[in-house]
C-alpha cells in the first residue's frame, strides 16, 4: 500500500477504435498511421504489410485518471 494521497491526478484521454498488425502485433490508433503501413514492420523488416484488424472499443462509461505523483491509475463512473 501506497503513502501517497492522489492529489494531483490527471484524466486520461478516451481510447478510440485501433488496429493491430497481423504480423508483428503492433497496436495503434488508425489515425496515426503515416502512410497506412505498419511503422513497426517497416522499421525492422523493411517491409510495408498493410494487413490490420481492427479492434473495437467499448463504451464503458468509466472515466480513467493517472497520479502524477506515484503513476497509479484510478477508474471512476
Amino acid at each position: 500500500m501506497t503513502s501517497c494521497t492522489h492529489r494531483q491526478l490527471v484524466l486520461l484521454p478516451a481510447q478510440y477504435d485501433r488496429v493491430r498488425c497481423r504480423h508483428c502485433h503492433l497496436t495503434i490508433n488508425a489515425a496515426d498511421l503515416p502512410n497506412r503501413y505498419c511503422p513497426e514492420c517497416f522499421e525492422t523488416t523493411n517491409t510495408k504489410r498493410y494487413d490490420f484488424e481492427e479492434l473495437k472499443t467499448v463504451e464503458t462509461g468509466i472515466v480513467r485518471y493517472r497520479c502524477e505523483e506515484c503513476g497509479v491509475i484510478i477508474a471512476s463512473r
